[in-house]
């Protein structure tokens, strides 16, 4: 009888449990594997190092990797460029000490898939990785609308002109929006509504003491996502902290859609 690799099985029960249950933290795959989690770690770190198993930033939470998953599924096409995010927003934040969030289109909104404010020495608030982000008022939101195609942005804001949503109304002004996006083009960055001193995150606008700038992921004419960089609205001005910044940010943003090009290869 032909011997049995354990390390090899032990590895394939890991792969096994996070096809049937994405995104699980080492606690759940110790329940569902019951392998023990020092083993466990073991076996994530290997499969890790081969790119068959990634771990986000935000929550700490494993996937199958980008090597084995499907790529023609809307869903894992934005992981794959949360995959691709990581290790840069994990180098951006090491450098400039602010956090910063990577969101992706979601319909009728936009949803966070990956963030480093778990690596920032700042205790901003929390947010989870999934949560949707209004389009229209958010930093993110403008940032990727100024800069998409044109077709794509009319179909967004069809979409938010039924909205009962009172952070949607600007869908049903379009010259004060059209302005706002071209001022976004002119600074070569977007920030949040300044009626508001607060987020868009998941749900309703809420004071969070914060203040943000964003750039769009741009790949070729198209745009894939946006990130941020946010800080406490009482440490700097949007100018100030766009002159010193800025520069870093853009770079991230070039660096993730590199990333995600030679990832595709």
């Amino acid at each position: 009888m032909a011997q049995v690799i354990k390390g090899l099985e032990r590895g394939l029960r890991v792969l096994q449990a996070l096809q049937m249950q994405p995104d699980s933290s080492l606690h759940d795959l110790y329940l569902v594997t019951a392998i023990s989690k020092p083993s466990l770690l073991r076996i994530l770190h290997t499969l890790t190092r081969a790119g068959v198993v990634t771990r986000r930033l935000g929550d700490g939470c494993y996937r199958i990797g980008s090597t084995l998953s499907h790529p023609q599924s809307r869903r894992e096409h934005r992981d794959r460029i949360a995959e691709a995010a990581a290790p840069v927003l994990e180098r951006l934040c090491t450098r400039v000490s602010w956090p910063s969030d990577l969101m992706v289109p979601a319909g009728d909104h936009m949803e966070i898939r990956e963030t480093n404010r778990t690596r920032s020495p700042f205790l901003l608030q929390q947010e989870r990785i999934g949560w949707p982000v209004n389009w229209l008022n958010s930093g993110v939101g403008r940032a990727y609308l100024a800069y998409c195609l044109p077709a794509e942005r009319q179909r967004i804001v069809a979409l938010l002109i039924s909205s009962k949503k009172p952070e949607d109304r600007l869908a049903r002004e379009p010259e004060r929006l059209n302005a706002i996006l071209a001022n976004v083009r002119t600074l070569g960055y977007a920030t949040r509504d300044s009626a508001h001193v607060g987020g868009y995150y998941g749900g309703p606008p809420h004071a969070d003491g914060l203040l943000a700038i964003a750039v769009p992921l741009r790949d070729g004419r198209r745009v894939i996502g946006s990130i941020n960089m946010l800080w406490l609205r009482t440490a700097f001005t949007i100018e100030a902290f766009a002159a010193r910044y800025l520069p870093d940010l853009e770079a991230a943003a070039t660096e993730i859609v590199t990333a995600l090009h030679k990832r595709r290869r």
